[in-house]
Order: C-alpha cells, then sequence, then structure tokens
C-alpha cells in the first residue's frame, strides 16, 4: 500500500504569470469589494433603497470573490497578497476617496467591473494554456458574475 504524506500536499505546477495575474485580480476585486461597501454605506437620492440593496448585493458576493481567489493563490503553492499597500501596487483599480453622487457611483462601479474583466481575459489563456483547470473554472466562473454585474449596473443607466 503507498502511503501518502498527508501533512503536505503538493502545490499544482502553474506558471508564475498565472499567480500574477490572479494576484492583480485578488488586489483589483478587493478594491471593487471596498468601493462597493463605501457606496452601500454612504449612497443617497430618490433611489436610495434600490442603490444600497444593489451595491449590497454585490459587495457580499465580492466578500466570496475574494476569499476563492485568495485560497486558489495559495492552491498554486504561493501566498496572496494581504495589504492595502499590495493591492494598491497591484491593481490598476484605484480607490474612490470622494463620495460622487448616486449615478455617478453606479457608472464607476460598471467601470471597475469591467477592468475586472479585461484581466480575467488576460489571465485565462494563461490557465487553459498551463492546464490548470481548477484556475480556468474559477476564471469563467468569475467572468460570468462580472459580466452580469455590468448589465445590473448599466440597467440603471437607461433613461
Amino acid at each position: 500500500m503507498n502511503k501518502q504524506n498527508l501533512n503536505s500536499t503538493p502545490a499544482i505546477a502553474t506558471p508564475t504569470t498565472v499567480v500574477q495575474g490572479l494576484n492583480q485580480l485578488l488586489a483589483e476585486t478587493y478594491v471593487v469589494y471596498l468601493k462597493t461597501q463605501n457606496f452601500h454605506w454612504n449612497v443617497t437620492g430618490p433611489m436610495f433603497y434600490s442603490y444600497h440593496l444593489l451595491f449590497e448585493s454585490q459587495y457580499k458576493e465580492l466578500a466570496v470573490a475574494i476569499d476563492e481567489l485568495a485560497e486558489r493563490i495559495r492552491a498554486l503553492g504561493s501566498f496572496a497578497p494581504g495589504s492595502f499597500v499590495a493591492y494598491e501596487k497591484l491593481s490598476k483599480i484605484k480607490e474612490e476617496t470622494n463620495l460622487p453622487k448616486a449615478l455617478h457611483m453606479i457608472s464607476l462601479l460598471s467601470a471597475n467591473n469591467k477592468m475586472i474583466i479585461e484581466t480575467i481575459k488576460k489571465v485565462l489563456p494563461s490557465a487553459e494554456a498551463a492546464g490548470d483547470e481548477g484556475t480556468a473554472d474559477l476564471l469563467i466562473k468569475r467572468l460570468g458574475i462580472h459580466e452580469k454585474s455590468v448589465w445590473m449596473l448599466e440597467s440603471h443607466l437607461e433613461e
């Protein structure tokens, strides 16, 4: 009988470019999570309750995504970035220090989700080429969620 050492599970062999892409995606997801939660707390106007609930559903989903992405990075044998300093360096998306009007909040979040979609589409081919089905599956799932988020947000911008 072949015994495995249960204390040391080998990491999945994945190119550094995939892990770097996941690090960027984690950072961007965290920045959008923080921005969405900020907007949830601080939105005002006649559509307050509708926007408040929309932002809440999106930041809760992003919180789950952050954990999934960080755990995937760990499964690949790397350490996940976990500081605001690291996220600021890794993310193309910047935090929002002002409180824009409600419709501008929606426009910003839509644009940010589109940037995350770009990052996913950049990393996905590397994961597929490496035969990393776990990462590819996670990225495809995230792609669909962010595409839906853009649709939901932009539907509020139509007149």
